[in-house]
């Protein structure tokens, strides 16, 4: 399932997180944080806070209906975002609000055409390599990496099989039955801390941590362009 197909078609309602920056999480951001075993509050404020500055200009691969969007957004006040997704996510978010601080592009590959090199200071994604075979994984990371400026961070959360095994495949809402399915026939494909350092490695980029233990039942590796 996680062929290019599959992944423009499996969205195309516009995933919701929630109210990211809420104190007191709403009900979808409730569900979410309890199958992922962690808090979407907390990753922004350890994860994403951290890699940006005023005037940051952010990259963000498949937002969705735009809740991580409209948080990073609040913290970037003379900065910019931009968003690359399959499905058209202006019905979701309305650029023109944000005047020249939001644009929204969508893509139907993963060649990252639309960004210029070297002009992104932070590259996100939540919710997006999870869903992503290795393959998939390893063409995201090489063709985004000349788009970040040097010195320039990445943070990205990924399924680890590994973890998912010891939170608990029911529990973090995953099939069981995926364990004796190959990648093509699952939207949850195998990957792990080692695997996903070894590709980031392979794809030029600087692992600065494998996995920042935000999250019981995923990774979120940050990266930085040397």
């Amino acid at each position: 399932m996680p062929t290019q197909e599959w992944l423009k078609s499996a969205f195309h309602y516009g995933y919701k997180s929630g109210e990211i920056l809420s104190l007191i999480p709403n009900r979808r951001r409730w569900g979410e944080e309890r199958r992922i075993g962690g808090s979407y509050r907390r990753v922004f404020n350890k994860a994403v806070r951290p890699c940006l500055r005023a005037n940051s200009t952010v990259l963000e691969l498949g937002p969705g209906a735009g809740d991580w969007t409209r948080a990073i957004l609040s913290c970037v006040p003379q900065g910019r975002v931009i968003t690359l997704d399959y499905q058209d996510v202006t019905q979701w978010m309305d650029p023109a609000a944000y005047g020249e601080r939001l644009s929204c592009h969508q893509i139907s590959d993963n060649t990252f055409s639309q960004i210029a090199d070297e002009s992104i200071d932070f590259f996100w994604s939540f919710g997006v390599l999870c869903h992503n075979n290795v393959g998939n994984i390893e063409q995201i990371l090489l063709n985004a990496l000349p788009k970040v400026k040097r010195g320039g961070l990445a943070c990205h959360q990924y399924g680890d099989w590994d973890k998912l095994t010891d939170f608990g495949w029911e529990k973090g809402r995953v099939p069981t039955e995926f364990k004796s399915k190959p990648d093509d026939q699952i939207w949850w494909p195998r990957n792990t801390r080692a695997i996903m350092s070894a590709v980031a490695q392979r794809t030029g980029w600087n692992v600065v941590a494998e996995d920042l233990g935000l999250l019981k039942r995923d990774g979120l590796i940050l990266l930085k362009r040397v």
